[in-house]
């Protein structure tokens, strides 16, 4: 047998395979196990340097029973106890950020006293999203 015929072989016994499984029709799937929920007040939060969906981007699991995930997990979740888990309570920090425009999207999805939690944002820089969300997206670079 040739190579071309070794090939024109290879591809048939192919195109017999994928038309047996199109008559077949769709294989259900089976259930994969969902992962948990972690106990307690928790969220996923991510900051990405630029707009929303580009650039640079970090996340991480912020968990607040026992506070825990990033290196300012401790204020974040006081600051979100202090505002019931809702991060656009969180009070402005008076400061002096430069007028540079250098934005920051951040999100946060979780869940806070049993309720589903769900906050995107973007902010001209890094210094007026420390201001407005204080230490919750407060991620090493």
């Amino acid at each position: 047998m040739t190579n071309n015929q070794k090939a024109t072989t290879a591809v048939r016994a192919f195109l017999l395979a994928a038309c047996a499984l199109l008559v077949a029709g769709p294989v259900p799937a089976r259930a994969a196990a969902l992962p948990t929920s972690p106990a307690g007040d928790w969220l996923y939060v991510t900051v990405a340097r630029g707009e929303p969906r580009s650039g640079d981007l970090r996340g991480t699991l912020l968990l607040c029973d026992p506070p825990q995930g990033h290196e300012q997990a401790v204020r974040a979740c006081e600051e979100l106890r202090a505002a019931h888990g809702d991060v656009g309570r969180i009070p402005l920090k008076e400061t002096f950020c430069p007028m540079v425009y250098a934005p920051v999207s951040v999100s946060a999805r979780g869940e806070w006293g049993g309720h589903a939690i769900t906050y995107e944002e973007t902010f001209a820089n890094s210094c007026v999203m420390a201001a407005r969300t204080g230490a919750v997206f407060a991620l090493p670079h």
